[in-house]
C-alpha cells in the first residue's frame, strides 16, 4: 500500500488565543502533503477566531458554533474530515516533527486504530513523562493508557463503532476506545512520539468531577456497578500517589526519559 494516506487533524478550541497558534504552527509544519486540517471552535470570545484566520489558508475546514462540550466538537470534526484516518489534537497540544510522517510509514489500511506514544508535561508541578498507549481496554480498564493526541482511528471505524458521547463530559476517550475494543477494533502501536500534552485544560480536572463519567462508562462497556466504583477507587487512589510525587518529587526514570527525548528531538512542548 502507498504510504501516503489522507490525514485529518482536528482541532477543537474555546477562548484559547494563548496556547491555539502553537497547535496551528506545529500541524502545518509537519509538511505533509496529504493533510486535512479542521478546526471546531465552540463560539469563543476572545481572539482565538482572529488568530485561526490568519492561517484560513492552510485550513480546509473551519467552523465556529456552540457546542455541547468536547465530545459534540469531536463528533463535528469527524463529520467534516475526509482523511482515511483522523487524529484529534487540541488547541493547547502540540504535534511533535515529523509525526504525521511517521504515521503514514505505518499505515497499512489494515488497523482500526494507530496509536502512537505522548509526552506529557505539567507546567504547575514540573511533571514530564511520556504515555505509551494502551491497545487493550477490559470493563475495568486498570493501568490502561489513554492519549487521544496520538490516536488515528480510520473513518469507517468511526462509521462501525460510533464516535464520541455527548454525555460524558471528560473521559470520551477511554469510553471510545472501550467501546471499540469490545466491538472488534484492531490497535497497532506506532511507536514514535507523535503529539506533546500540556495537562491543566478541561480534561485535567479532578477526579471527583469526573466520578459519574467513569462509572457511567464501566457500565455501558460491559462491567456491572462493582467493578465502575472498584475502577473508580482505583483512579482516586493513583491520583493520591500523583500527588505525593508531586510534593516529593517526580518520578526520576521518566523525567530522564522525557529529556532525552527532548534532546533526540526537538519537541516544542516547552
Amino acid at each position: 500500500m502507498e504510504k501516503n494516506p489522507r490525514i485529518t487533524v482536528v482541532t477543537v478550541s474555546y477562548n484559547s488565543e494563548k496556547t491555539i497558534e502553537d497547535t496551528i504552527k506545529s500541524v502545518l509544519d509537519q509538511k505533509y502533503d496529504n493533510l486535512d486540517y479542521v478546526i471546531v471552535d465552540g463560539c469563543s470570545t476572545d481572539s482565538t477566531m482572529d488568530i485561526v484566520y490568519k492561517y484560513r489558508q492552510y485550513l480546509n475546514t473551519v467552523i465556529s458554533e456552540k457546542d455541547k462540550g468536547i465530545s459534540d466538537a469531536f463528533n463535528k470534526g469527524i463529520a467534516n474530515a475526509d482523511g482515511d484516518i483522523i487524529v484529534m489534537i487540541n488547541s493547547d497540544d502540540v504535534m511533535i516533527p515529523e509525526a504525521l510522517r511517521h504515521v503514514a510509514e505505518a499505515y497499512d489500511g489494515k488497523h482500526d486504530i494507530y496509536c502512537g506514544n505522548v509526552l506529557l508535561e505539567n507546567p504547575e508541578t514540573g511533571y514530564k513523562c511520556r504515555e505509551i498507549p494502551s491497545t487493550k481496554f477490559p470493563v475495568t480498564p486498570f493501568f490502561c493508557h489513554v492519549a487521544h493526541q496520538g490516536m488515528f482511528v480510520s473513518r469507517d471505524a468511526y462509521r462501525r463503532f460510533g464516535g464520541y458521547n455527548v454525555d460524558i463530559r471528560y473521559p470520551m476517550d477511554l469510553d471510545f476506545l472501550m467501546r471499540a475494543y469490545r466491538m472488534g477494533a484492531t490497535f497497532k502501536h506506532v511507536d514514535y512520539d507523535i503529539a506533546c500534552f500540556r495537562a491543566g485544560g478541561a480534561t485535567s480536572n479532578s477526579i471527583i468531577k469526573k466520578r459519574k463519567d467513569y462509572i457511567r462508562i464501566v457500565i455501558a462497556n460491559g462491567g456491572n456497578i462493582f467493578q465502575a466504583y472498584l475502577f473508580y477507587v482505583y483512579l482516586c487512589l493513583t491520583q493520591i500517589v500523583k500527588h505525593f510525587i508531586n510534593m516529593f518529587g517526580s518520578d526520576i526514570s521518566q523525567k530522564i526519559r522525557y529529556r532525552k527525548t527532548l534532546k533526540k528531538r526537538k519537541t516544542g512542548c516547552s
